[in-house]
Parts: C-alpha cells; sequence; structure tokens
C-alpha cells in the first residue's frame, strides 16, 4: 500500500532530524571542552551530512525482475526519504583565547578552544526543530487521511 511508503519517508525525516538535534546538543555541551579523550586537543564542531533517498529502481534492477519473473515492478525498491551518510566535523579554525592560568594554555598563554558558535547551534537547532515539526504535520496529515478512506468503505 503506497500511504506505507509514505509513512517510511515521514520516518526516516524524523529520525534524520533527530540525529542531527542531537549532534547539536553534543556541540553545546562540549563548547568550552578543550581536551578529547583521544587527546586530539579541543573539541571540533560536528555537522550532519544527508543524502536523499529516491527509492527508484535503476533500469537494470527493473529488467533483472522482470527477467527472472519477480514481484510485479512498480519502478521502486524503497520508499525514498532521507539517510545520514556521516557526521563530519567541522574544518574552520579553532578560537584562541588568552588565559595563561589554564592547563593547556600554550608557552604564549593561549588555549584553543572549540570552533562552536552558539548563534550557528541554535539556528541548526531550530531548523532541526521545524523540520521534524513538518514530519509530524505531515503523519498526522497522513493518519487524517487514511481514516478517511476507511470511513468510505461503511
Amino acid at each position: 500500500m503506497a500511504f506505507l511508503s509514505s509513512i517510511s519517508i515521514i520516518g526516516s525525516g524524523m529520525t534524520a532530524q533527530q540525529l542531527r538535534l542531537d549532534i547539536v546538543s553534543e556541540n553545546v555541551t562540549n563548547s568550552t571542552t578543550t581536551r578529547t579523550e583521544n587527546g586530539g586537543g579541543s573539541y571540533r564542531r560536528k555537522m550532519v551530512v544527508f543524502q536523499s533517498e529516491t527509492g527508484r529502481d535503476t533500469f537494470r534492477d527493473a529488467m533483472a525482475k522482470a527477467a527472472y519473473g519477480l514481484a510485479p515492478n512498480k519502478g521502486y525498491t524503497t520508499a525514498g526519504g532521507v539517510k545520514v551518510t556521516q557526521i563530519v566535523e567541522d574544518p574552520s579554525p579553532l578560537r584562541l583565547v588568552y588565559d595563561p592560568t589554564h592547563p593547556d594554555a600554550n608557552e604564549d598563554g593561549y588555549v584553543e578552544m572549540p570552533n562552536v558558535d552558539m548563534v550557528k547551534e541554535i539556528t541548526d537547532a531550530m531548523a532541526a526543530t521545524q523540520a521534524y515539526s513538518a514530519n509530524v504535520t505531515a503523519f498526522n496529515t497522513l493518519k487524517t487521511v487514511i481514516s478517511q478512506g476507511l470511513e468510505i468503505g461503511r
């Protein structure tokens, strides 16, 4: 049924935006972290990379299905949607802050602080929240359409 693929697409969007919001939370939490576990220096801001999923079969896949008599081909193998391909570190430079009393200060008294910008993080959090909310609205609309469609059969 087509509405199941719609639910899957909406669910993929909600999952992706939830992960985006989790990464924003991690960035905000580590905005003053000057040491990482692996000894790599200050924390670096992380970003989520999304990729669209079209859900369409390639021509080769469609021909293979037809040749081997598999299920009728409707041109789709997956529902589509969005997926997170990777979480990358922001390559922008770290901020230098003068604090000679800090234990991680260099010989000149400067500390490398994380490249986390609170304005960017709040903006990303707002965008992720709005996208998540739009997916919830789409899901609620789909529920209404399905329930009204079932009422027709009465």
